[in-house]
């Protein structure tokens, strides 16, 4: 065979092996993007760790201050304190929940005057504190008014008759809307079982207060045990986030168990923006890795009959 003859299959030879040397780099590059991604993955749980711990930790430092009777206390009045620990940064925030209505046993003139307080009117708020009655209430045997008037209004559920076991749920209630619900949200607790105390209560529980009683209400009798919200936000490295909520019951006069935890739940919080940007950037997949590599052998073998064919599995 002459040397003319062999020229073409030597420059397509090398060819080959560029393109062997390309796919190679992008391979390698492929391999580099995702150990990169998994550090990063790795980090990321290894910060929002640190402020998991820190937040938990929180709640029990605020705990110590609420039962500290020294110059240490900490009062439930929604005052926002900022404590370190460890690597994060905490936010706490503290408030009492004896001054908040208990959908699940606050009696229906209690109901009705909240509802107007935030801004229904009577006849409404009249027939929304019903619902909530029915709602918690058990209905007699053989009675299906409750039930039927659900499925009037086009719904294919009716009143469980039981509690409440999430302000959520109050969103089924007849007649309660998205807008009256987070209007009551804040003045509601259901882990209280006791009447609001007017001492703690906000203003618009106290000022359903005195119109569900008709006269200036009274303070609870049992006034040592107090119930609070604590909320802790804790900042850890990287710019993770974390928040705790947890509500406490204290009672400093029994000494072997001066708290109880009666609520204890991780609240949602917004990732920061780069986070998101970089959560929709992410890594390279391997069909874009395949796209490029078949760009480029159109390009090397534009006229050529042969191909190279390869796969990812």
């Amino acid at each position: 065979m002459s040397r003319r003859s062999r020229a073409p299959e030597n420059g397509f030879a090398l060819l080959i092996v560029l393109f062997a040397l390309v796919l190679l780099a992008l391979l390698v590059g492929a391999v580099v993007a995702i150990g990169r991604g998994q550090a990063q993955l790795a980090g990321n749980l290894r910060a929002s760790a640190i402020a998991e711990a820190a937040a938990d930790g929180a709640v029990q430092h605020a705990i110590f201050h609420l039962l500290d009777v020294s110059g240490g206390h900490w009062a439930a009045d929604g005052s926002v304190h900022r404590v370190q620990l460890g690597g994060a940064m905490v936010d706490l925030r503290i408030e009492s929940e004896t001054g908040k209505v208990n959908p699940n046993t606050a009696p229906p003139s209690l109901l009705q005057a909240l509802l107007q307080a935030v801004g229904v009117d009577g006849s409404r708020a009249t027939a929304i504190a019903a619902a909530i009655v029915d709602w918690r209430s058990e209905e007699p045997q053989g009675s299906g008014a409750r039930a039927a008037a659900y499925r009037a209004a086009g719904r294919d559920y009716g009143p469980p008759g039981e509690p409440l076991q999430s302000l959520d749920e109050l969103g089924r209630v007849l007649g309660m809307t998205p807008t009256v619900l987070e209007r009551l949200r804040p003045h509601l607790s259901l882990d209280l079982d006791q009447t609001p105390d007017p001492a703690t209560a906000d203003p618009v529980v106290a000022q359903a207060l005195a119109v569900a009683s008709g006269q200036s209400p009274q303070s609870e009798a049992n006034a040592d045990a107090s119930v609070v919200r604590i909320t802790a936000t804790a900042f850890g490295p990287g710019h993770a986030r974390f928040a705790r909520g947890a509500v406490v019951q204290l009672d400093p006069t029994q000494p072997d168990q001066p708290f109880r935890v009666m609520d204890w739940t991780a609240i949602a919080t917004d990732a920061p923006a780069h986070r998101r940007r970089r959560a929709r950037r992410g890594t390279r997949s391997s069909s874009t890795l395949v796209s490029r590599i078949r760009k480029f052998q159109l390009r090397c073998f534009p006229n050529s009959k042969r191909t190279l064919r390869f796969e990812f599995r």
